[in-house]
């Protein structure tokens, strides 16, 4: 992983490596949909959000977008804006346009990193990033949110909190003192880390979700198919080895309760709205000009 600048090295050693990242989301397009029941439900509680506040955007931004499900519920939504799905992964941007799209797709898709977006400064009114923090350093993110959102413009996020997998890292935990699950910041440590990046008035709630399992194999082919397996700087690079494997088994094995064991998501929900860039770059190079006009209107 490329060093981050301002982060701590024992910080970066816990924070994903966007290359390992971008190839895991990249072998992950064609199987995202089939697992991503948590992306859905947790998608579903972060857009009902937007009930509740006074919106009436121009250009509206999915941030990670993965297969477009949220950019297409966002031009839903907001019929009159234009919507720009910004994913890193190329593969994940050809399954948002592909099978079951419309003809011309309700929405721009382009390929971004939501740590140096390529969007002007100031030119969106709502960025909505659901499970996008997990995967890149929350500074950066919330950096760029405040550069590019015009003052009164909305972030929407969701993200995982420390408890997330934690029947994960407790196994893990009597195993080896290697990273089995990358690091998740505390809510009041996002909101501190918002306010810092420019953005004002942040909020934040937490809700928590369990998903059982039978067999372990199950939760891997989860967590594979969504592009979820861990990838955090630090992790250990070579083979794991049966024998630590199987007393991690035994171990996750150990907290069944009626022939399922629990995995649990800490879901993370905020917003912060924009006050104006702190500083004036124009984008990086190759950034997207965002057109007035919706793209692909449907009537």
């Amino acid at each position: 992983m490329s060093a981050r600048s301002g982060v701590p090295p024992s910080v970066a050693f816990a924070l994903p490596d966007k290359r390992a990242a971008r190839r895991g989301f990249d072998a992950a397009a064609a199987t995202f949909d089939d697992a991503s029941f948590v992306h859905d439900e947790t998608r579903a509680r972060l857009l009902a959000r937007l009930d509740l506040v006074r919106l009436a955007p121009r250009t509206v931004v999915d941030l990670g977008c993965a297969t477009g499900r949220g950019a297409r519920a966002l031009a839903e939504r907001y019929r009159d804006a234009v919507v720009v799905a910004i994913d890193s992964s190329a593969a994940m941007l050809r399954a948002a346009r592909g099978a079951g799209a419309p003809v011309v797709a309700p929405f721009v898709a382009v390929t971004g990193d939501a740590e140096r977006l390529p969007l002007r400064d100031g030119a969106v009114q709502l960025v909505c990033a659901n499970l996008t923090l997990p995967w890149c350093d929350p500074r950066a993110l919330f950096a760029e949110a405040a550069r590019v959102l015009e003052p009164g413009g909305l972030l929407l996020f969701a993200t995982l909190g420390p408890d997330s997998l934690q029947e994960v890292r407790r196994a893990w935990s009597g195993v080896d003192t290697q990273i089995h699950v990358h690091a998740a910041f505390d809510m009041h440590d996002l909101g501190d880390l918002a306010l810092a990046a420019g953005l004002a008035e942040p909020v934040m709630d937490v809700d928590r979700l369990e998903v059982t399992y039978a067999e372990i194999e199950d939760l891997v082919r989860d967590l594979r198919a969504c592009g979820a397996m861990n990838v955090a700087a630090g992790r250990r690079r070579g083979l794991l080895g049966v024998r630590r494997w199987r007393a991690f088994e035994r171990r996750l094995h150990a907290e069944r309760r009626e022939g399922r064991f629990a995995v649990t998501m800490e879901l993370v929900f905020g917003q912060a709205w924009g006050r104006g860039a702190v500083r004036k770059r124009g984008g990086p190079p190759g950034e997207v000009a965002v057109a007035v006009e919706r793209i692909g209107r449907r009537s």
